[in-house]
């Protein structure tokens, strides 16, 4: 019988679970959606243990749809949104709720901290700024503002891990998390206990490192019993989401640039070095001794989704961008700013709001969502534009998640960057990956480099259009300028 792999995404609105055979089929699959929560204004919240009571029905509707058997997979991957900081007690349990990437209640904790501990000596180890959307703010907020919950707290976990923990047991920390960990040293890998001390916490604080692919326990029969599978079924420490969809579209290699179209939009290319910006984040790849130097933005598939909830109901997503068609580049002046919760690089600024701007009685709705899917492609060009401040430069785009579906939306974004842009499988390319990682991790695999050339089929390639392109950078100076010119009106009124 063919051995068989599993990967579980956790993400912001959703798990995935897919079944994959070894040529990164996709057998069964199924979605599971959650709650976000909304206490306070900034905060942006979500339940560990009802990311578990989804990933247990999804397992076991994959695994009644698909009518496998549970013994024939071979490895479990898990990988997961970035930055949570879930508390623990010793036994496992979930303390609290998590902050997710998008909350920014630590941003007074952040301004303190850079102040008294030193923005270089943080950036020297971390690689990344101290903002609050990262995991360590948020121990700090834990620490401060609800001491009763990290008085308990054994460890603090990542989304994955919390997953991990959840099937094995077994408390770790994947090595491509590491960077929401401001003690983490994203050059060797490993944590700086001294910068741990300086900052008020500890290392102990967070499990040992694990790399990627490393099996990190087995299947318990708890576990098993929730979820349908196998016990004593391996599953490895998995990663951050985006390293992972950044695997599962093959970017292996240095200069390949993975870029996103799921809930939120970004880029990572892919460096053999760790090469830091301010401006941007750094992690270590979950391909081991690569790392990537990633934009994540706001804006991006939940962009077309929150436009599609309040102005399109009973409209398809594709009747949607097929208005957006008929509509000349760059709008006839219609610039859209996605910052609809904040924004994260290259500007890090929690204020930022989503603005359209040049309106008129001659605009149609079809202004409105080209606009809309154009900023999210200006997002991303400012993100690529940063990356070269610090010599990185991306070479060919390879796109995931469900925008890039859209051959429109793909189009613009070729013609935005100037770039091409090649489509793998896009859907399972997140989950893909966490599979590859096990698969790799349980022996399925010689390589990671073997595992890519069996399992990722590239569907399209869009080349960028120059009349477009041209367009498109008078509309990207307008895009930026509207930002320097609005960001002291956000602060003030916040």
């Amino acid at each position: 019988m063919e051995q068989l792999l599993l990967g579980i995404d956790i993400g912001t609105s959703a798990c995935k679970v897919a079944l994959f055979n070894r040529r990164g089929e996709v057998l069964s699959q199924s979605n599971k959606g959650y709650p976000l929560y909304y206490p306070q204004p900034g905060w942006v919240e979500q339940d560990p243990d009802e990311w578990w009571e989804a990933i247990c029905a999804g397992i076991r509707e994959v695994l009644d749809n698909s009518g496998v058997r549970p013994e024939d997979i071979a490895g479990i991957g898990i990988d997961g949104q970035s930055w949570s900081a879930i508390p623990v007690d010793r036994d496992g349990n979930c303390l609290a709720k998590t902050p997710i990437w998008m909350d920014t209640r630590a941003r007074d904790i952040c301004e303190r901290v850079k102040e008294e501990v030193g923005f270089d000596r943080i950036f020297a180890v971390a690689g990344n700024d101290f903002l609050p959307s990262y995991s360590t703010p948020k121990m700090l907020w834990f620490k401060e503002e609800r001491p009763e919950i990290f008085e308990k707290t054994y460890k603090f976990l990542q989304s994955n891990s919390y997953i991990v923990y959840k099937l094995t047991g077994v408390m770790s920390q994947d090595m491509s998390q590491g960077y929401g960990i401001h003690f983490f040293c994203n050059k060797t890998c490993t944590y700086d206990a001294e910068l741990a001390e300086e900052l008020g916490l500890s290392a102990d604080l967070v499990p040992d490192i694990l790399p990627c692919h490393a099996v990190a326990g087995t299947v318990t029969e708890e576990a098993a019993q929730a979820t349908g599978l196998a016990p004593g079924t391996r599953v490895v420490a998995g990663g951050l989401d985006a390293a992972c969809g950044t695997l599962g579209a093959g970017v292996i290699k240095k200069g390949q640039t993975q870029e996103q179209g799921g809930q939120a939009g970004g880029m990572s290319i892919c460096l053999e070095e760790a090469l830091a910006h301010p401006k941007l984040i750094l992690s270590p790849h979950v391909v081991p001794d690569k790392w990537l130097l990633q934009g994540g933005t706001v804006g991006g598939g939940g962009v077309l989704r929150w436009m599609k909830l309040e102005f399109g109901e009973g409209v398809s997503f594709d009747e949607l961008t097929s208005l957006a068609e008929k509509i000349p580049a760059g709008s006839d002046g219609v610039i859209f700013l996605p910052y609809m919760s904040g924004e994260r690089s290259p500007i890090w600024d929690p204020d930022a709001k989503g603005v359209f701007y040049g309106l008129s009685f001659d605009k149609t709705k079809g202004h409105f969502i080209r606009a809309a899917l154009e900023g999210v492609a200006y997002a991303l060009e400012h993100n690529l534009r940063t990356a070269a401040e610090a010599g990185v430069e991306a070479d060919e785009l390879i796109a995931m998640g469900g925008a890039s579906n859209s051959i429109l939306w793909t189009q613009i974004k070729a013609d935005v960057t100037g770039r091409k842009i090649k489509v793998p499988t896009s859907d399972t390319a997140t989950t893909l990956g966490a599979c590859i990682l096990a698969g790799v991790g349980v022996g399925v695999y010689d390589s990671f480099e073997q595992a890519a050339e069996e399992t990722i089929v590239i569907t399209r390639e869009q080349q960028p259009d120059e009349n477009a392109h041209e367009q498109y950078k008078k509309s990207m100076e307008l895009y930026l300028e509207l930002y320097d010119d609005l960001k002291d009106t956000f602060r003030r009124f916040r």
